[in-house]
């Protein structure tokens, strides 16, 4: 049972490496990993007696890409699905485009040069 042990993780072990942790209670969001489950065909944990849960390494690093694609990237569901299945899966890295916080960021950076054009000409228009 040793070499199991060493070979998979429980879903708790998981959560804890990907940093899934309630930031008001400090618990395990165990619940992501499942969710994710259910929408990434591509993670395959072994399930045990007890319905318990154990991921290989293969998994592991394909919950890391999600994690990353979703909570860093802030791209949806469909679009991480899209990435995972396009992109080199070994070389996602901060350069993959139509992000929705890139969206964001430009939305909001708009909003100010709008904003500060207007000031300017107010300004202008005191003289």
């Amino acid at each position: 049972m040793k070499k199991f042990n060493e070979a998979y993780k429980s879903i708790g072990e998981v959560a804890k490496i990907l940093n899934l942790i309630n930031k008001k209670n400090g618990s395990l969001n165990t619940h992501t990993i499942r969710f994710w489950e259910k929408e990434f065909k591509s993670i395959n944990p072994i399930k045990l007696a007890g319905r318990r849960r154990y991921y290989d390494e293969k998994s592991i690093e394909v919950l890391k890409k999600i994690k990353f694609l979703l909570k860093d990237q802030g791209m949806t569901i469909k679009g991480a699905k899209r990435a995972l299945r396009t992109q080199d899966p070994f070389n996602l890295d901060d350069s993959i485009n139509k992000s929705i916080n890139k969206d964001k960021k430009n939305l909001v950076l708009k909003k100010k040069v709008t904003k500060i054009s207007k000031l300017i000409k107010e300004i202008k228009n005191l003289k």
